[in-house]
């Protein structure tokens, strides 16, 4: 890849996140507010400071006027930016890359969505109209797939491979049991999780992603400008983003054993920050677990596990909190 990334260039030097829950007392608008004004508090700077934002949001607003209207943001650039379920990452990308290019001294990423009171049950892509070849099924549905698939290929029993991502599903609600600001905050067995009603395949309701309205936002400034707002900068070692095709289902050689693209964005992101045994250099992921088997073949994408081990992993305790990779 063309990828020069850009380490030790940017840093962020303020954050700040709202609870993830029923906000039907609050707007957008006063999500997004608190959001910003944590950050700003927490790298010591007003919005006047601010060069320019990113805003990242799926289906909550269509424009910058989204962020600039409630935040009264006047005569700087406002971007929207959506890209799935990259939309903040790649919000904090576009930021970090324009502090990096000399562009702007500081810029803020903000995400957020409103989508409990939205009508929906969740975020849903557009009905873009297609030639009748494209599956349709949930996502649910089409996550639930790499189960029957990863036992296939691996040889793994299947019912034991549905108690692996139940644990993955366990440990993720032990996670946010700990964490003020997270949905769920009550722990829950694997055992618990596997008598649960299947929703799509062998997948239960805890195996799969809720929905929440929420915002969050960070700030990022030249390295050489950290100090002067924060003690304890973070400085970006590597950012990384690939798009495919989303041909996956028609292509008869794809086994549903691993996304491609989290693979070549995660090796590009570890050579731009020198990264050559991530299970040994890494020392916390924070991995995107919209389906618990996205979680699984992710470790193994990501370079936390072997190839088909990583449901091994899982029943040791690798991944948990006191384990070798939180």
């Amino acid at each position: 890849m063309g990828s020069h990334g850009i380490r030790d260039r940017v840093a962020i030097v303020g954050a700040g996140c709202i609870p993830f829950g029923e906000h039907w007392e609050r707007s957008l608008d006063d999500m997004l507010i608190d959001a910003a004004h944590a950050a700003y508090a927490s790298a010591n700077m007003t919005q006047d400071d601010v060069d320019a934002f990113w805003l990242g949001t799926a289906q909550s607003g269509m424009s910058g006027i989204t962020l600039a209207a409630p935040l009264k943001i006047h005569g700087k650039p406002v971007t929207r930016v959506e890209n799935y379920c990259t939309t903040g990452s790649e919000a904090l990308r576009q930021a970090a890359y324009a502090v990096a290019s000399g562009a702007y001294d500081v810029a803020m990423a903000i995400g957020a969505e409103k989508v409990k009171d939205s009508g929906y049950q969740g975020l849903n892509a557009f009905p873009i109209p297609t030639d009748g070849t494209q599956r349709t099924l949930t996502a649910a549905a089409m996550f639930s797939l790499i189960l029957p698939a990863y036992a296939r290929r691996y040889g793994v029993d299947e019912d034991e491979l549905r108690y692996v991502v139940a644990k993955i599903a366990e440990k993720n609600h032990r996670n946010g049991a700990r964490n003020p600001l997270a949905q769920f905050r009550r722990e829950t067995s694997a055992e618990q999780i596997c008598r649960m009603a299947a929703v799509a395949g062998r997948l239960s309701v805890f195996d799969c992603a809720g929905v929440a309205d929420g915002a969050a936002a960070a700030i990022v400034v030249r390295a050489e400008d950290a100090h002067r707002w924060c003690e304890r900068p973070l400085y970006i070692k590597g950012l990384s983003f690939v798009a495919g095709t989303g041909a996956g289902s028609l292509d008869p050689d794809y086994d549903y054993t691993t996304l491609p693209e989290c693979a070549l964005s995660a090796a590009d992101a570890y050579a731009q920050a020198g990264v050559t045994d991530p299970r040994a250099q890494i020392a916390v992921a924070e991995v995107h677990d919209c389906f618990t088997p996205t979680e699984l073949v992710l470790m193994e994408d990501l370079g936390f596990a072997e190839r088909g081990t990583a449901w091994r992993e899982v029943l040791d305790g690798t991944f948990d909190l006191d384990g070798e990779l939180p």
